[in-house]
């Protein structure tokens, strides 16, 4: 059940770890995150992307009163906003960024008279702007000045090279000293003694907040304090059982990655699943499902060791005290520590 008036109850809980964690590397913590962050608010008059299957973008402009609030459905995978997740404790954030063209004075007028044109976008785009988004982090992130976010841009759906240095502008001009860099800069001034390890002490006395994994090579090479792609491991299945055995043969062949890493308990629907089931949603098919993914969770350890969890993403945070679940699993590093 998702209730926002208990979703406050994690919105510290980085400050909240017992001291003996905040030495420990990030990627060594466990920490909640939501799928597809920005899908709670989905425009039902977008039209469908052009990165999706020609059948479906042919299917829109042949029934879009019909397609759309069907892929409003299924590509919804979020109720909470931004500052309800961020209060929830989650810290990772999946924000898929995309170029929207401004066709008519309607979609003009909800820019605000401006020319920002990036959005997100999960088959269709959403009614909030990047900008929008990221400045009401910034808003909460000076409010809990001891809690980490990892922000993962990616798909970048029709951005040209101006709008992404655009979009690193604005970033490094919106949080500032609040980035944590993946490492810095020769000609920063002063150069600080830093490894490129971050852990909650060292970000507390730099005063830093914020990881940016920014899915985009050349954008990498030009600006340094971003970070890489952070590996998503997902089935690709809209069957919970499959959604786990792939998690679990990807910790015993592949093992964790040496940094971030993120292990998704998101379903995904195809044709067959959609059709066959016209009454579904994304929402109910997760909610028929989490009691079986979070016992998964519950067995999950973080540290170091090659099956251990890092980031953990979910659909529908606010079901079943996701987060909690996830954030109650640092526990096990207490005694890990204990027996060293």
């Amino acid at each position: 059940m998702e209730r926002g008036d208990a979703s406050s109850t994690n919105a510290d809980w980085m400050s909240q770890l017992p001291e003996e964690l905040w030495g420990t590397p990030l990627w060594d913590l466990a920490i909640p995150g939501s799928h597809d962050s920005m899908s709670y608010c989905l425009d039902t008059h977008s039209p469908v992307l052009g990165s999706e299957s020609f059948m479906l973008q042919f299917l829109d402009r042949l029934a879009p009163c019909i397609v759309r609030p069907c892929v409003y459905r299924w590509a919804t995978t979020q109720a909470w906003s931004i500052p309800e997740q961020l209060d929830a404790g989650i810290r990772f954030f999946d924000l898929r960024i995309a170029h929207k063209t401004i066709k008519n004075t309607q979609d003009f007028l909800k820019t605000h008279n401006t020319d920002d044109t990036l959005y997100f976008a999960h088959a269709i785009y959403t009614l909030q702007t990047v900008k929008e988004a990221l400045s009401t982090m910034a808003v909460w992130l000076e409010q809990h000045q001891k809690e980490v976010v990892i922000l993962s841009c990616s798909h970048f759906y029709l951005l040209t090279d101006s709008e992404h240095q655009a979009l690193v502008c604005y970033i490094t001009q919106l949080f500032k000293e609040k980035l944590c860099p993946h490492r810095y800069r020769i000609d920063k001034t002063p150069l600080l003694p830093v490894s490129e390890t971050p852990y909650l002490s060292q970000c507390w006395d730099l005063g830093q907040q914020v990881i940016i994994s920014y899915d985009d090579e050349t954008i990498l090479h030009q600006h340094k304090e971003l970070w890489p792609k952070i590996p998503y491991w997902y089935a690709d299945s809209a069957d919970p059982k499959e959604v786990i055995s792939y998690l679990e043969e990807q910790q015993k062949a592949q093992g964790r990655a040496a940094h971030f890493f993120t292990s998704g308990l998101n379903l995904t629907e195809d044709t067959a699943v959609v059709v066959c089931n016209p009454c579904l949603t994304m929402r109910k098919l997760t909610m028929k499902s989490f009691s079986l993914l979070l016992d998964w969770v519950e067995k999950q350890t973080p540290g170091p060791n090659q099956t251990a969890v890092n980031i953990i993403c979910g659909d529908f945070v606010g079901l079943n005290h996701f987060a909690s679940v996830v954030i109650g699993l640092n526990k096990k590093l207490l005694k890990t520590e204990s027996h060293r």
